[in-house]
C-alpha cells in the first residue's frame, strides 16, 4: 500500500495500480525500449503480487496507520515480492529479469539474514533467467532496468503529494534520471504537469484509484486520482 498523510485521514494507493500508473509512462517514453512489449509488461506490473494483500488494510499499531510498502513486515512484504516476481517470470522471462532486478537492487547494502537471503536468491534467479536471454536483450538489461525505476518513481511521487506540488523528494536518491539527463516535475496546475526537459510522445492521461480512511479507522469512500501530463 502506498500511504499519503492529509490531517484527518489516509489516502491509500494500491501498489499494482501503482505500476499500471508507472506502464503509462513507460508506454509513451519517446525512445522506445527493446525488447518493447517485455520491458513494458515488466513496468506495468513490477507490483502484480500487491493486488490481493492491499485489498485489506493492515494497521501498523505502534504507529496508529496503516502499513506502507516502507515499513509492512518484513516476512509478508518478502513473500509478496517472491510471489509477484513468480508470477511476472511465468508470463514473461525478461520481465522476470527485471522486476528480480528491480527488487534486489534495493537490498544491496543490507545485512539482515531475511533480506540477504532474498537478495542471494534473487541473483540466482538472474543468474538463471540470463541463460535464455539474447545478446540485444542483455545488452539493454541496464537500460530498460533504469526505465523502470524512473516510471516507478514518477508514479510513487503522484501517489505520495498532493496534486499541484509537495515537498517530498523523488521515491529515488539522485530524483528523475534516465541516461544521464534529470527530469524536473512542473506543475502548470492542480491536475496538470510535465517532465523539464520532456521525455514522452505526446501528452496523455493518467488515473489512480485510491481509498480514504479516517486516523479512527473508519472507511470514508474511494475516487479517482485523474491527472494529465502534457508535453
Amino acid at each position: 500500500m502506498i500511504v499519503r498523510d492529509r490531517p484527518d485521514s489516509f489516502l491509500l494507493f494500491g501498489q499494482h495500480e501503482h505500476a499500471l500508473a508507472a506502464g503509462k509512462f513507460a508506454l509513451r517514453w519517446s525512445e522506445r525500449p527493446r525488447p518493447f512489449e517485455s520491458t513494458l509488461y515488466a513496468v506495468a506490473n513490477h507490483d502484480l503480487a500487491w493486488r490481493e494483500p492491499d485489498r485489506e488494510v493492515l494497521w501498523n499499531e505502534g504507529k496508529d496507520r496503516p502499513y506502507s510498502f516502507v515499513d509492512y513486515p518484513l516476512d509478508l512484504k518478502l513473500a509478496a515480492q517472491r510471489r509477484g516476481i513468480d508470477l511476472v517470470e511465468a508470463h514473461d522471462p525478461y520481465a522476470g529479469f527485471l522486476c528480480s532486478m528491480h527488487y534486489a537492487r534495493f537490498l544491496l547494502e543490507s545485512k539482515r539474514p531475511e533480506e540477504v537471503e532474498f537478495r542471494e536468491r534473487e541473483m540466482a534467479r538472474q543468474e538463471r533467467l540470463r541463460e535464455g536471454i539474447g545478446p540485444e536483450e542483455l545488452e539493454n538489461l541496464e537500460r530498460n532496468f533504469s526505465l523502470l525505476r524512473v516510471c516507478d518513481g514518477l508514479s510513487l511521487f503522484l501517489c505520495l503529494n498532493e496534486p499541484g506540488g509537495g515537498d517530498r523528494p523523488p521515491p529515488y536518491p539522485g530524483g528523475f534520471q534516465f541516461e544521464g539527463t534529470r527530469f524536473e516535475v512542473v506543475w502548470e496546475d492542480e491536475r496538470t504537469l510535465r517532465l523539464d526537459p520532456n521525455p514522452f510522445t505526446d501528452e496523455f492521461e493518467v488515473a489512480i484509484p485510491y481509498r480514504v480512511v479516517g486516523r479512527d479507522r473508519r472507511p470514508l469512500g474511494s475516487d479517482l486520482l485523474e491527472l494529465r501530463v502534457t508535453c
